[in-house]
C-alpha cells in the first residue's frame, strides 16, 4: 500500500473541498482549482479530511494512488497559501524586467528573450537580478520557472545564469589549472 497515499489530507477552515462526478473540486481563498479523478480511485470527505483510497488492486491503482494523493494535497495548499519560486540571475549585465505582461530577459544574447507567461501566474521582478513566480498550482509555477531557467541554465565555469534561489552550482577549474 502507498505510504503517501495512505496519509489522510487535513484542509483548513477556509477551504471548500467539493465531489461532483468523478471530479474533485477545491476552493480556497487564493482561488479554485479541479482534477479529473480516475475511476480506480475513490475519495472520502470526513469533516475536514479527504482519504484517497483503491477500488481495485491493479498496478494502475497502485501507481495513481499516492500521485492523486499529493495533486490533491498541492491543490488545498495552492488554493489556500499558494506557491512560489524564486530565481536570480547572476552574470555583469544580465537583469530581468517586466513590461506589460512580458517577461524580457537581457541575459547576453544579441536581442532580449521575451517570455509571456499565462494569466493565472504573477510574475514580478523585485530587483534586476530576480525573479519572482506565484500562482495556486504547482505545476504551471514550477513549470514557468524552469521554461525561465532553461533559457540560460547555470554554467559550471564562471556561474552565470538563471538559476533558483539557494541553487548550488559546482564551480569546475579551468583548463588552466585542472592538471
Amino acid at each position: 500500500m502507498s505510504r503517501i497515499g495512505r496519509q489522510p489530507i487535513i484542509f483548513p477552515k477556509g477551504v471548500k473541498v467539493d465531489i461532483q462526478d468523478s471530479v474533485i473540486s477545491v476552493e480556497g481563498s487564493k482561488g479554485r482549482l479541479s482534477l479529473n479523478i480516475p475511476e480506480d480511485i475513490k475519495i472520502e470527505i470526513e469533516g475536514e479530511k479527504i482519504t484517497v483510497k483503491r477500488q481495485r488492486e491493479s498496478k494502475r491503482a497502485k501507481s495513481l494512488h499516492g500521485t492523486i494523493r499529493a495533486l490533491i494535497s498541492n491543490m488545498v495548499k495552492g488554493s489556500s497559501e499558494g506557491f512560489k519560486k524564486e530565481l536570480e540571475i547572476i552574470g555583469v549585465g544580465f537583469k530581468a524586467a517586466m513590461k506589460e505582461n512580458k517577461l524580457i530577459l537581457n541575459i547576453g544574447f544579441s536581442h532580449p528573450v521575451e517570455i509571456t507567461p499565462s494569466i493565472e501566474l504573477k510574475v514580478s521582478t523585485p530587483a534586476p537580478n530576480r525573479i519572482d513566480i506565484e500562482g495556486i498550482d504547482k505545476q504551471k509555477v514550477g513549470e514557468l520557472a524552469a521554461q525561465i531557467r532553461r533559457k540560460y541554465p547555470p554554467e559550471p565555469y564562471k556561474g552565470k545564469g538563471i538559476r533558483y534561489v539557494g541553487e548550488e552550482v559546482r564551480k569546475k577549474l579551468g583548463k588552466a589549472l585542472a592538471k
